[in-house]
């Protein structure tokens, strides 16, 4: 679970860098990163509801 979260919070560091780079400098290719970091984060929280789900029955 820790690993999960560190992988979170990494994503999203990634994406707040990337999405402050296209709207603050108009950094196109920053704006197609960020869309992709998007994504892996979401992939990522719905893993950790699925794993906070399971640990909770335990």
């Amino acid at each position: 679970m820790n690993d999960l979260v560190a992988r979170i919070n990494t994503e999203i560091e990634i994406f707040k860098s990337e999405s402050e780079a296209l709207v603050e400098k108009g950094v196109k290719a920053a704006g197609a990163r960020a869309r992709k970091s998007s994504l892996e984060i979401e992939k990522l929280l719905k893993e950790f509801r699925k794993v906070s789900i399971e640990e909770s029955k335990k």
